[in-house]
């Protein structure tokens, strides 16, 4: 697969943080939304998977588990390009419009990322009743996580303060908008499709069991041998120093990791150094408001 570079992909345009553009009421990044015809249109594979996620939800780790389990727990053969070559970034924002052909040339089976809410996923995804791997982290952690990562993210909307940012989280005024409609929306497709909707806390409490779950939902057996091997190489600590998985491989002048790593602390409760108790208690009466009656069940500590 011959994906350009990025700095042949990019335009001075995307050198700068920019304004989300609306798509269906959803915020998107401009770059996105310029190409949204394409994507809304993009023809998906019988075999193709899915990996969806709000941002910031421990994607780039479901990735590479995915990847280990179809390699067999090889990293040898997960090696051999970055993560975000091996499985693309649908709506990637700062891709040419050659991007989608690219995508489109790939050898079956091809894994998709996404963070598009359930509702924007192109069409030829259902139709060809394609397999999703959902992944979901608790708000608070997830809200820090997406707020450093738009410190470092130069493309990004500048997230201006903590405060500033929880405000427009909770408001759904991000890019890829609300969390609270992310999580359900896809939780709720999960009864009409063929969606593995994991926890984030959950594969921090047992990796074993949930690197299970995704081998048996691909059609794989993984003995237990070669599901130690994929737990030992997707630690966090195994992916922060991988240049496969850790985005150091992208330019600074798009991810400026001095300002602070792409893979930053990967724990769960991490939020309790950030949030005052007024923030925290906001999130959680609208939290209750808005899914109180879902069945959905976050933890926000181990």
């Amino acid at each position: 697969m011959g994906f350009k570079s990025v700095e042949e992909e990019l335009s001075p345009e995307f050198l700068k943080r920019l304004d989300p553009v609306e798509i269906h009421g959803i915020p998107l990044h401009k770059g996105t939304a310029e190409r949204w015809h394409l994507i809304s249109e993009f023809k998906a594979q019988p075999d193709d998977l899915v990996i969806s996620s709000y941002p910031k939800s421990g994607t780039t780790w479901i990735q590479e588990i995915v990847d280990m389990i179809r390699h067999g727990g090889d990293p040898q053969k997960c090696g051999k390009s970055p993560i975000y070559k091996r499985m693309p970034f649908l709506e990637m924002p700062h891709a040419a419009v050659s991007y989608m052909e690219e995508i489109e040339t790939m050898p079956s089976p091809r894994t998709i990322k996404t963070h598009l809410p359930v509702q924007l996923l192109p069409p030829s995804f259902w139709e060809q009743n394609c397999k999703v791997i959902y992944m979901a982290r608790n708000p608070k952690d997830n809200v820090l996580s997406y707020f450093h990562f738009h410190r470092m993210n130069q493309t990004y909307p500048d997230p201006v303060t903590w405060d500033h940012f929880l405000e427009n989280f909770l408001a759904g005024k991000v890019l890829w908008g609300s969390w609270f409609d992310h999580v359900h929306g896809w939780w709720a497709a999960k009864d009409h499709h063929p969606i593995l909707y994991l926890f984030y806390e959950d594969m921090k409490e047992d990796p074993g069991r949930e690197i299970q779950k995704v081998a048996t939902f691909l059609g794989f057996e993984s003995p237990e041998p070669v599901v130690n091997k994929i737990i030992q190489q997707t630690t966090f600590e195994s992916m922060k120093a991988n240049p496969m998985t850790n985005y150091s491989t992208l330019p600074s002048f798009i991810l400026d990791q001095t300002v602070t790593p792409f893979m930053r602390k990967g724990i769960v409760g991490d939020w309790k150094e950030y949030f005052t108790v007024a923030q925290s208690e906001k999130l959680d009466y609208i939290y209750a408001q808005l899914l109180g009656n879902s069945g959905l069940i976050f933890r926000t500590q181990l």
